[in-house]
């Protein structure tokens, strides 16, 4: 079940390939997070000393969270990858021009999981013809309502 999707991420990007990972969250963002009060539109993912984090995801606290920990809504959060995922990533990332992308914020199994993208930025050019076929694709399905009247 999907809590939020990055829609920028595929409008900027191509995504190649994807990975499933875990988030190591504090409890009050759980909470917040269950509560729909998290943004990742404006978040990427950075490789640091062989780890993965997560920067700039945004989760507002509950006003009803504890009052022993003060919450920093835009703190770095590791990601949870199996050692062979992040060396393959590790490399993809260095050497082949590619960028993390958080794409998917869902539950899995109870518990909540981040999709990561491999992906290769798009031109302003390749922009355009994304545009120009949705365009057209639309413009068809309406040609063809008409038709079935």
């Amino acid at each position: 079940m999907s809590i939020t999707v990055n829609k920028k991420a595929f409008h900027d990007y191509f995504v190649e390939e994807k990975y499933e990972a875990g988030l190591a969250l504090q409890g009050w963002e759980v909470k917040a997070i269950r509560a729909g009060r998290m943004n990742i539109k404006e978040s990427y993912v950075v490789i640091k000393g062989g780890e993965i984090f997560l920067i700039g995801m945004h989760i507002t606290p509950l006003l009803a969270a504890s009052t022993h920990v003060s919450p920093d809504p835009t703190r770095t959060r590791k990601l949870l990858l199996h050692d062979t995922e992040i060396m393959k990533l590790i490399g993809k990332v260095e050497r082949a021009g590619y960028a993390l992308i958080p794409l998917d914020l869902h539950y899995k199994n109870g518990r909540i999981k981040l999709e990561v993208g491999l992906a290769k930025g798009k031109k302003q050019h390749d922009k355009r013809n994304d545009e120009q076929e949705k365009d057209w694709k639309r413009e068809k399905e309406q040609i063809l309502k008409e038709k079935q009247r």
